[in-house]
């Protein structure tokens, strides 16, 4: 809210100049080509992050963010790129749709939308598990399938409902920002019932604000809330089963490659810094 005051003027103006119109708003050839990689790429990510219990959509959007900020894209990230967006979003839906693997194979819901079916499947007197394939081969199957057709149907539902949501876009800044800082001062009160969760929100909006102005990205912090819960938890786990041993999380073939992998993307962008760096001493 801080940011997008700061920029009211800029955007209302941009707004009341640019002419929205259905056709305008559809994807071009170009676009298609544009979007199809990163959709692609984030789309498996996310179907991967959506099986591990408890990540969830939003995990997956962020991800694929971040990996789309790896490759290349026509427009910079952050401006509205076609790239970005599709990275995002499909790795968002897919999230949600791999949520289903733990579901419905093992009964362990992957996020709070999983809880909540989990709690109408056993109301119907299904119990999800390695038996509901076997049990309800109609019932697992038909979920499956539903999820191709929906797809298809919020594809035409958004297409349709294209001409309703660009004239979000026309309204005024000055009216959102208050609307949206009431709805966030009431989010931040009801998580704790006291003040206390919007004096958190005020300071984090005003530090995310800092972070923001001097060129830090603020989603891999946002990433970091979403993951250090499940960080904590999964290795406090891992420890009691070894007695407190570090082995534990590469004795295993899949753990030390995963260990590999971690230490690979955190290293690389350190990597190509000091060697860029070194580049431009030797030129000098």
């Amino acid at each position: 809210m801080l940011k997008l005051m700061e920029e009211r003027n800029k955007k209302v103006e941009a707004n009341l100049n640019q002419k929205l119109t259905i056709k305008g708003s559809l994807l071009t050839a170009h676009d298609f080509k544009r979007l199809l990689p990163p959709a692609i790429r984030s789309g498996f990510m996310g179907t991967f992050v959506g099986v591990l219990p408890g990540a969830g959509a939003t995990t997956g959007a962020f991800l694929g963010y971040a990996m789309q900020k790896t490759f290349k894209s026509e427009e910079p990230l952050g401006t509205g790129a076609i790239e970005g967006i599709a990275a995002c979003e499909s790795a968002n839906n897919a999230a949600a749709a791999g949520a289903f693997a733990p579901l419905l194979a093992l009964g362990i819901p992957g996020s709070g939308t999983g809880a909540v079916l989990l709690g109408g499947l056993m109301m119907w007197g299904l119990n999800p598990g390695p038996l509901l394939f076997t049990t309800n081969p109609d019932f697992a199957w038909g979920l499956i399938a539903s999820l191709f057709l929906a797809n298809i149907l919020t594809l035409i539902i958004a297409v349709g409902i294209i001409p309703f949501l660009i004239q979000i876009l026309t309204v005024p800044v000055r009216m959102l920002i208050p609307i949206i800082t009431v709805v966030c001062v009431v989010g931040g009160y009801s998580t704790s019932n006291s003040m206390y969760g919007v004096i958190i929100m005020f300071l984090s909006g005003v530090f995310g604000y800092i972070l923001d102005r001097n060129g830090y990205g603020v989603a891999p912090m946002l990433l970091a809330f979403v993951l250090a819960p499940l960080l904590e938890s999964n290795m406090r786990k891992a420890f009691i089963i070894s007695n407190g041993k570090l082995d534990i999380f590469f004795d295993k073939p899949i753990s030390a490659f995963l260990l590999l992998v971690l230490f690979a993307i955190v290293l690389t962008p350190v990597i190509k810094f000091i060697l860029r760096k070194a580049g431009v001493s030797k030129k000098k």
